[in-house]
């Protein structure tokens, strides 16, 4: 730690002593309009840009001298300029860079993101549509790096889904694993393209490798094989860009946060061919409440090769390191409703064996281009994800407060194997273009766990939530000791859960009118092979329709009506001993998405309506062992969703986002759920806005202060809703946070602090007589120093 104090010591002191040299200008390609992610390198040097949505760029610090700046873009050829300044302090304005188109592409060019903003155009190579957002006939949104920054969001389950409308958390093992749902039902969890979900996972991913999260409503399943109609979200990971760079920070904050990340960017070899991308992590961190601790660090090295111009081979591999006190510790449990005990209460003993936890991931990625027109991609991945700890629960609870507390082992291990190849393309036929898509999946999930040992920390009359002066740290009947003598996989009889699956797909989106008017005609074909929890294996085959028609007047405007089906298997079994049938799903959806004063800001809105089949959800006579679901029939999930991002005036950037969602029980099978019952997991309006307005002129130069709101009204609760007239419904919910940013050429301070106003927040839901809840920590803070260099 004093190292790192005496090295932020120095970046401090070597930025008072700084050049205010600027080679700025604007970039547009042979018809005269503005080109956006073009990348300029200084000759010589690592300094770089990269331009935004309006074709800008600025390299600062720059000393007097002679220079040679490159740009490079994809299908154009590069450009080198000579610049001249004549003084440490000179400026100099190329305000009409025009580049030429070429079929030579992808040598030494590398496309990097656009940092500055906070609205994307495009959306990873992963999700394989291969068109501008603008164009896709379906609600996509994207949390980049950047907002990412701004609101220093560490990890999936730190406050990312308050920038996109309608999606919430359901939280459950705090931040090991992040269970996210959209219009209403959990979202699948996306890494690189890959179907990661599993039933407690994956772990939670860190946000220092991390480049954006995408979020795709609706049966994004498609180009996946299996998947929920709520839709999905994607982690996409950092990768080399070309450029020589590296950026380091250090985080402080509330209940002894703790945090260190280091970012390098560069070459490994002159030619430019051979690149590489390291991003590591440090964090140690308590909680707001008592003895709940934990620590992380990841390492996430990223190689890419170009084999020639048209081949390019990326390796990455990320491994996850958690330990933390035992996984039940979240939770408050009391008879007498939610938030009736402080704020910082917790049932945990200090002294427990804590939970440890081993993620890796190792992916493959090869990209030819076979001409300017058609590119295939491969990939292939491998993920581990190993834990060792317990849970804790409440055997009983009275009216009075006594409770009896048990510790279970909690142990698991996740491996999945994924392979993927696919087509994009374009083809002319008459007056009528194709874009044509064309894929092949194959996945192969299995998870062991063991929870079949149990160890009771209290008992009758010797533990209650009310009793101020009991003193943790040394329960009634002890500390658990479990057995590990044998491997878990031997352990794990009947609780294991496996799937395999292998599925086809095809696409075609006809252009008429010069592409102003798109016919999508698409179809899936699926194969899965899954068992769960000692379940019979089974087999499923589905075949999925897919159709959509958009309406684009100009570049910057479209207007769509989609169609879709989804097919996903579900893991688990009935009461009766039976498996639960695979839900299948039909999705309507109608929007309007719109680009805004040359990119600066981008506002979509849709209607949507899911019809879910086979719909399950907890049974309300589970026992606490028992994992049981009941099947509901059919549910509908229907609502409007408004998105709003980017730069609406100079220096003003908003995310701002409002969501109507109504998600009930249509048809049913279950006398406890009639049609109409409400089902969990959802708010039925949902408001969040973030605000950010930077100084650019003057003595605050550099300064920023941000401030946003996130809104949950109507709330229903986590598991199976509140179906009885006794059960107390969850609260309106809201928060406010605010941040305040100084950035001095390449050093950043931000100060961001949360629950503003100190309100006692949580999510929860009734259970079995007594109601259980999870608080949000009170007002706290994060600061953080950023140096790049």
């Amino acid at each position: 730690m004093s190292k790192l104090c005496l090295s932020i010591l120095i970046v401090l002191c070597n930025s008072l002593v700084s050049f205010a040299g600027e080679i700025k200008g604007v970039v547009y390609n042979q018809a005269g309009e503005r080109m956006e992610y073009v990348t300029i390198q200084v000759k010589g040097t690592n300094k770089g840009e990269t331009t935004d949505d309006q074709g800008r760029f600025s390299i600062r610090n720059i000393k007097k001298g002679y220079y040679t700046l490159v740009f490079s873009s994809v299908s154009y050829a590069n450009k080198e300029l000579n610049v001249s300044l004549t003084t440490d302090n000179s400026v100099v304005n190329l305000d009409n860079v025009i580049m030429e188109s070429s079929t030579q592409e992808l040598g030494e060019i590398v496309v990097t993101g656009n940092g500055s903003k906070y609205n994307s155009r495009d959306i990873s190579n992963t999700i394989r549509l291969g068109e501008p957002l603008i164009k896709i006939p379906q609600n996509v949104q994207i949390v980049n790096s950047q907002i990412m920054a701004d609101q220093q969001i560490t990890s999936m389950s730190d406050g990312i889904i308050r920038n996109v409308s309608g999606v919430s958390k359901l939280e459950h093992w705090g931040d090991s694993y992040t269970r996210v749902n959209m219009r209403g039902s959990r979202a699948a969890a996306f890494r690189e393209g890959m179907n990661v979900t599993s039933s407690w996972g994956p772990l939670t991913e860190d946000m220092s490798y991390v480049d954006r999260v995408e979020f795709i409503k609706g049966p994004a399943g498609f180009m996946m094989s299996n998947g929920e109609p709520s839709g999905i979200y994607n982690v996409v990971t950092k990768k080399p860009t070309g450029q020589t760079k590296g950026e380091t920070t250090f985080t402080y904050g509330s209940y002894d946060f703790y945090r260190a990340t280091i970012d390098l960017d560069g070459k490994l070899n002159e030619s430019g061919k051979l690149l590489y991308r390291f991003n590591a992590m440090g964090q140690s961190t308590n909680s707001h409440r008592a003895y709940e601790f934990a620590k992380r660090y990841s390492i996430a090295p990223v190689v890419s090769y170009q084999l020639d111009k048209d081949t390019k081979l990326t390796a990455e591999y990320n491994f996850q390191y958690m330990q933390s006190s035992n996984i039940g510790s979240y939770y408050n449990f009391s008879a007498g409703g939610y938030a009736t005990l402080p704020q910082d209460f917790s049932m945990l003993e200090p002294g427990m064996e804590p939970t440890k936890i081993n993620d890796h991931t190792l992916i493959l990625n090869l990209q030819h281009n076979f001409s300017s027109d058609w590119k295939l991609t491969a990939q292939t991945a491998y993920f581990n994800y190993n834990r060792q700890g317990s849970s804790m629960w409440p055997a009983s609870l009275d009216q009075k407060g006594n409770m009896v507390r048990y510790v279970s082992i909690g142990d698991a291990i996740n491996e999945m194997k994924f392979g993927q190849l696919f087509v994009n393309g374009k083809a002319q036929t008459g007056n009528v273009s194709h874009r044509i898509l064309a894929g092949f999946d194959a996945g192969d999930k299995h998870a062991w766990y063991d929870w079949s040992q149990m160890h009771y920390l209290d008992s009758t009359n010797t533990y209650n939530i009310y009793n101020t002066s009991y003193v943790p740290g040394n329960p009634y009947y002890g500390y658990p000791k479990f057995d590990r003598t044998k491997s878990l996989k031997e352990r794990a009889n009947n609780t294991q859960v496996s799937q395999s699956y292998v599925g086809i797909y095809v696409q075609d989106e006809l252009g008429f009118f010069n592409d102003m008017l798109r016919l999508t005609l698409a179809g899936r074909y699926t194969y899965v092979e899954d068992s769960s929890y000692g379940t019979t294996r089974t087999e499923e085959r589905h075949f999925s329709p897919r159709t959509a028609l958009s309406f684009s007047p100009d570049d910057n405007t479209t207007i769509y009506a989609m169609y879709d089906q989804t097919f996903n298997p579900q893991m688990g079994t009935l009461r009766n001993g039976k498996k639960v049938d695979p839900i299948t799903g039909n999705n309507w959806e109608l929007g309007v998405k719109r680009n805004w004063f040359n990119n600066r800001w981008t506002t979509s809105i849709g209607l949507y309506q899911i019809l879910k089949n086979n719909e399950t959800s907890g049974d309300p006579d589970n026992t606490a062992q028992e994992m049981f679901l009941i099947q509901t029939g059919q549910s509908k999930s229907k609502g409007i969703e408004v998105d709003i991002q980017g730069e609406i005036i100079k220096n003003l950037s908003v995310i701002a986002n409002y969501a109507y969602t109504d998600y009930v029980v249509s048809k049913s099978e279950n006398v406890n759920q009639p049609v109409g019952t409400r089902l969990p997991g959802y708010a039925k309006h949902a408001f969040n806005i973030w605000l950010k307005y930077k100084i650019t002129e003057g003595a605050l130069n550099g300064f920023s202060v941000s401030a946003g709101q996130s809104s949950q009204i109507d709330r229903s609760t986590w598991n199976w809703g509140s179906v009885s007239n006794n059960t107390k419904s969850l609260p309106d919910y809201f928060r406010f946070d605010a941040a305040l940013g100084w950035r001095k050429e390449n050093l950043n301070i931000a100060l961001n602090v949360y629950n503003l106003l100190d309100r006692y927040l949580y999510s929860g839901a009734p259970y079995q007589g007594f109601y259980y809840w999870q608080s949000e920590a009170p007002r706290n803070f994060r600061l953080s120093i950023g140096y790049s260099f």
